[in-house]
């Protein structure tokens, strides 16, 4: 019996969300499976990748294939390379002492880049909404500039008119007083 260690696909349509199984390579994709080591959410960013390091690495040294997308999750967690020191150590081109504290570097070097991305765009997320905030506080103020202009105009305009309408009966006034004596 071949094994794999692969994804099983869940979730709904265009939200796909994956677990992370040791499974018979003959069963189907969503099918049966021996073991779920794991979860995988690529949704989001950075990915997030649940797995159970110390089962993966049992089905792995036990001769178990991953799927070249669960080798890269795997890189990523520290499983190949713990694999590939503990070959050596099998071998005895090192000691367990200097597998381990080889892996232990990798590890806070790696939980370091980690946290480094994270970080990263957490600033970045904030810059573009301060950004987006600007931008918009700009055109709240060009639309309270153009409505207080229009504002100021429609003043200008009816008092103008009032003065216009005062000036035009003041001497519709006059001018009946002075037809009057013209016309006696």
């Amino acid at each position: 019996m071949s094994v794999k260690i692969r994804l099983a696909r869940r979730g709904r349509k265009k939200a796909a969300t994956y677990d992370v199984v040791i499974a018979d390579a003959r069963a189907p994709r969503d099918g049966r499976f021996i073991e779920k080591i794991g979860t995988y959410n690529p949704n989001i960013d950075p990915a997030v990748i649940n797995i159970k390091d110390d089962r993966a690495f049992h089905w792995i040294m036990n001769g178990a294939q991953p799927t070249d997308t669960v080798r890269a999750m795997l890189s990523y967690r520290g499983v190949m390379l713990k694999k590939h020191l503990q070959v050596g150590v099998i071998k005895g081109a090192i000691t367990q002492e200097q597998a381990d504290e080889k892996f232990a570097e990798w590890l806070s070097a790696k939980e370091g880049k980690v946290q480094g991305k994270i970080d990263s765009l957490s600033k970045a997320k904030e810059l573009d909404a301060k950004a987006r905030l600007e931008a918009e506080t700009k055109v709240k103020e060009e639309r309270a500039a153009k409505i207080a202009e229009k504002n100021k105009v429609e003043e200008v305009v009816e008092e103008a008119t009032p003065e216009a309408s005062a000036d035009d009966e003041t001497p519709a006034e006059e001018a009946p007083a002075t037809d009057a004596p013209a016309a006696e």
